[in-house]
């Protein structure tokens, strides 16, 4: 099972690359509309936070260690996170609609809040992998890098 979450991870964290590059691409298309960041939309929405939510259960599983089944839903949080961030810095645009500085600096940490969710999956499939090769009888702090003591 182990295996599982760890190809799961793996999944995430490329889901979330696979993320920023369609953000490019909505940017970048010309002329933009409605539809320019609909791939990316769908993958934040629906891809992401099923993987995460599919990876802590097999984390759970696995039986890694609680921090890390904590850290494997965490993406799940961090996207709900980005929901809101573009829905309050559509609170601060002007009556036509059209962004206000406000709203720029405040739609801004989407990136940023993207950067970290990018970072979060990336710990969870190192922790992942770790947790692979350290075999069935390590768990606990051994498994979160931790050293153990000697009984």
């Amino acid at each position: 099972m182990r295996k599982v979450y760890a190809a799961l991870a793996g999944l995430l964290l490329a889901a979330t690359v696979v993320q920023m590059y369609l953000a490019a691409v909505g940017a970048f298309d010309k002329p933009q509309d409605d539809s320019s960041f609909a791939l990316h939309s769908m993958n934040g929405m629906m891809i992401i936070p099923v993987l995460s939510l599919v990876a802590t259960a097999a984390a759970a599983a696995a039986r890694a260690p609680g921090r890390q089944i904590g850290l494997t839903v965490l993406p799940l949080g961090l996207v709900i996170v980005q929901a809101l961030i573009v829905a309050l810095g559509g609170l601060f645009d002007d009556s036509t609609g059209n962004t206000t500085p406000l709203s720029l600096v405040i739609l801004g940490l989407h990136a940023i809040n993207g950067m970290a969710i990018m970072g979060v999956c990336g710990m969870v499939f190192r922790n992942a992998r770790r947790l692979v090769s350290a075999g069935p009888a390590l768990s606990g702090d051994a498994a979160e890098g931790r050293p153990v003591r000697a009984s």
